[in-house]
């Protein structure tokens, strides 16, 4: 996708933004059944306009799943400065969750994007690997989050228990997964090397 070098008037922009979020909304819920007509309806405007902003399905479904990825690794920092750090990483858990819910429900496109020439995938890796980190370092700071924990260890949990979420039921109970899986990350009892032990 060459990216427009023109900046979007206010009005423009905010069309974008709005089915951006409607089509992320859609995916989610609906996979890949979902009629850009429909997305278009919902967010208030023409198909013209949707196509004005995305000239093709692949288009928008790439720009649903970079802005998805970009908000949720932004907000590390951004539930670092209103939370503790254990209840920040807590709260990030669930933003992945509906990351992978958003995901999963585009999947065929993202497979038809990526048959096509397209590489939406290549900077997720290290961006959700950076939030991680960020997040559990201000956790080892605090004393709330075990030194061994590796980013990987938490990005593979997560997706693991994301994509085993299929059914309602499995979605009932995934707060408590995620708690269980926080539990496992917090440090309890004293650090593994004691600085104040000088025996």
């Amino acid at each position: 996708m060459t990216a427009d070098p023109r900046p979007l008037r206010a009005d423009a922009r905010r069309n974008r933004d709005r089915l951006i979020e409607v089509a992320a909304r859609a995916f989610a819920q609906d996979g890949t059944n979902v009629t850009l007509g429909a997305v278009a309806k919902e967010a208030g405007v023409g198909i013209g306009t949707l196509y004005r902003h995305f000239a093709t399905r692949e288009e928008l479904v790439e720009a649903v799943y970079r802005t998805e990825l970009e908000k949720l690794c932004a907000s590390a920092s951004e539930l670092l400065r209103t939370q503790a750090p254990d209840a920040a990483l807590r709260a990030w858990m669930d933003g992945f969750v509906r990351y992978m819910t958003t995901k999963r429900g585009m999947s065929e496109a993202l497979r038809a994007l990526i048959a096509g020439g397209g590489d939406p995938f290549s900077r997720s890796r290290a961006m959700l690997t950076a939030a991680i980190t960020e997040l559990l370092g201000a956790g080892r700071e605090a004393g709330l989050v075990r030194a061994d924990i590796e980013p990987d260890d938490v990005l593979f949990s997560l997706s693991g228990l994301s994509l085993a979420a299929t059914t309602p039921e499995h979605h009932a109970r995934m707060a408590r997964l995620l708690d269980l899986l926080m539990d496992g990350l917090r440090r309890h009892g004293p650090p593994a090397t004691d600085p104040t032990n000088t025996r």
